[in-house]
């Protein structure tokens, strides 16, 4: 599945992944998780408001790891697509791929 790597409104509409790639969809979104740092980006970003673009130096600012860190974890869920970056002059703002736990939650229920 293709997903835009640069805009935060990527409808996921009834979540209709063919049922050939919803297994693969779910190891690859599942793998991304897989750090208790991924999840708590992933919880950070889920508690701003969608039109809430944030930068990887405000995760810094509420994980105690380094910033070198935090944009390897950022590359694995963006790579993965949970979250979608938009470059915004020499910064790129992060924020998660619209509707993408509801996605997840439907993959899930597939099991």
């Amino acid at each position: 599945m293709d997903l835009p790597q640069d805009s935060c409104c990527y409808p996921i509409n009834g979540c209709s992944t063919p049922d050939n790639e919803w297994k693969e969809e779910l190891a690859k979104l599942s793998k991304a998780l897989g750090h208790p740092h991924r999840v708590a980006i992933i919880e950070f970003l889920s508690q701003r408001n969608q039109q809430d673009k944030c930068m990887c130096k405000d995760i810094v600012e509420v994980l105690p790891i380094a910033q070198s860190t935090v944009s390897q974890h950022l590359k694995i869920l963006k790579d993965s697509g949970w979250i979608v970056g938009e470059i915004n002059g020499p910064k790129v703002c992060y924020c998660l791929r619209d509707g993408i736990i509801d996605h997840y939650k439907l993959l899930i229920t597939k099991l």
